[in-house]
């Protein structure tokens, strides 16, 4: 596996799963691809490995002989493999126990599932931390509403996984965004080190004026993406006189919303479009295809598909707050506070050929900020100097 002079390390990678979909897996297939010719690495996660749609996904190129596979005891998968609930929780800390009987044969241990305790010193990276996450009330189960229950279920995960905040405070932080840092800050007083994620696609280049006058918006098609709001500002620049449309582009694990919006499709048919599951070519051609890229969620820890979007070539408007607004270097042309604001300043640049122009040009020099080479070269500088 192993072929450099430099020092080689055994590395022991603890996650859940590689297999598509999710940007935190893209992260962790992307630090398995910068490390995998330097070091011997192994894997440890709950699912078997399946190479070819994490490579046609994500844009890697693994491989079964890159690093080995390993998985928790058969005990432990038969028995949760016939509870009728995921139990993510359970499933990571059940790693992390795993982790801790076996890191004695390794060097070093890294984490891309936030913040963990690998029982020794290790590399984590925090995608947004654990204490600050909430789901929609209407995504969650019966058994994550009561909080008795939830604070109950909380402490018998982390007894499991014998998890320490000391140890897992002697790890290296690296965050997905400088405001993902501010909020490992907030909670556990840990400075952290900003490591974007890689965004793949943007090779293929289409003029502007090629380009449709119109709008794609990529994610997981979930309430907290807010796909409503989106929609409603493409109507509100419809209404203000332009003739633009809007792809929405995902997929699901929420039956209920996707038929929500559906029915959003079906009541606006004329300009509203749904792409499910595309492949990363049908994406990255749909995205070639459109000059605009917009997004919903107030908070985004980062954003991955805003990135795609903006090495795409679009210009996009995101709302003003989390960590996406870094992709876009803050500026407040492409930043939103409410439905009303987005259509004010999405008509602004419709209307402005120069605008348009100013904002491409500021937008292609952000695109290298996040690309796959500047990542690996990172991921391998900060393995070295562990």
């Amino acid at each position: 596996m192993a072929t450099t002079e430099s020092i080689t390390r055994k590395i022991l990678f603890v996650m859940p799963s590689l297999q598509p979909r999710g940007g935190g897996r893209g992260v962790a297939a992307w630090m398995i691809e910068a490390l995998k010719q330097e070091h011997d690495l192994a894997v440890l996660m709950w699912e078997p490995l399946d190479p070819e749609p994490i490579n046609r996904y994500y844009g890697t190129a693994l491989g079964h002989g890159d690093f080995a596979v390993l998985r928790p005891p058969l005990w432990w998968r038969l028995v949760l493999d016939r509870i009728p609930f995921r139990l993510n929780l359970l499933r990571i800390c059940l790693l992390w126990r795993r982790g801790k009987q076996i890191s004695h044969s390794y060097d070093l241990l890294i984490s891309t599932h936030n913040e963990a305790d690998l029982g020794t010193p290790g590399i984590q990276y925090v995608h947004f931390p654990w204490v600050f996450f909430a789901e929609p009330e209407g995504s969650l189960r019966w058994y994550q509403r009561s909080a008795a229950l939830l604070r109950w279920y909380y402490k018998r995960c982390l007894r499991i996984a014998d998890f320490s905040s000391e140890r897992m405070k002697r790890n290296l932080t690296l965050v997905n965004s400088d405001w993902t840092g501010s909020k490992v800050y907030e909670r556990h007083g840990l400075a952290s080190t900003t490591l974007y994620p890689p965004v793949v696609g943007g090779n293929t280049q289409l003029s502007w004026s090629a380009r449709e006058n119109g709008f794609v918006c990529v994610g997981r098609l979930s309430p907290s993406k807010e796909l409503d709001r989106v929609i409603d500002i493409v109507a509100g620049v419809r209404q203000a006189g332009h003739d633009v449309h809007l792809h929405l582009i995902g997929s699901t694990t929420e039956p209920p919303y996707l038929d929500h919006i559906r029915r959003r499709v079906r009541d606006n048919a004329a300009w509203l479009f749904l792409d499910e599951n595309p492949s990363r070519a049908e994406l990255n051609q749909r995205l070639a295809e459109h000059r605009y890229g917009i997004h919903g969620m107030q908070e985004e820890h980062f954003g991955m598909a805003i990135g795609e979007m903006v090495r795409a070539g679009c210009v996009v408007f995101v709302p003003d707050g989390g960590g996406q607004v870094e992709i876009v270097d803050r500026d407040p042309r492409l930043l939103y506070n409410s439905v009303d604001d987005a259509v004010t300043k999405i008509v602004a640049t419709l209307d402005d050929p120069s605008r348009q122009e100013a904002l491409r040009t500021h937008l292609s020099s952000r695109a290298d900020v996040f690309s796959v080479e500047r990542f690996i070269a990172r991921v391998r500088e900060l393995v070295r100097d562990f």
